[in-house]
């Protein structure tokens, strides 16, 4: 009993898988590959001009609100009553970039006004709120 290509019996099935249509189907394959990629990534080449450019940064402005101990409120230096406050909050939530608020209450101030603070940046619709504090 011999195994392989030998075909003793005309009336045997051949079990075996011919290989060879296979491969060069695949060889085929790969030269039509070969041959349309470069094709494929032609492109017409121009002398494109030359510009330098910087990217645009808007800094965001800053608005500190301080809250000192007697209660009295302050933008960034000058002093405002709870109306001017609002006012300009108002107005600060319009600009576009929006400015980022800052809120620097005193240690020893009722928590009351810089809630009415934070309040009235809210009403305003600050987007960006924070608190500045000392570090240790």
């Amino acid at each position: 009993m011999a195994f392989g290509g030998g075909l003793e019996d005309k009336d045997d099935v051949v079990s075996e898988i011919n290989m060879t249509p296979l491969v060069d189907v695949m060889l085929v394959l790969l030269i039509i590959f070969i041959i349309t990629v470069p094709v494929m990534t032609h492109s017409v080449k121009l002398d494109l001009p030359r510009a330098q450019n910087q990217a645009n940064i808007v800094q965001p402005q800053t608005v500190t609100i301080s809250v000192l101990a007697d209660g009295s409120t302050h933008w960034n230096s000058e002093a405002v009553d709870l109306a001017t406050l609002q006012a300009r909050l108002r107005v600060a939530a319009e600009q576009q970039p929006q400015p980022e608020v800052h809120i620097r209450g005193d240690r020893k101030v009722a928590y009351e006004h810089v809630a009415q603070a934070m309040a009235a940046a809210q009403k305003a619709g600050i987007l960006k709120l924070g608190f500045i504090t000392k570090p240790d």
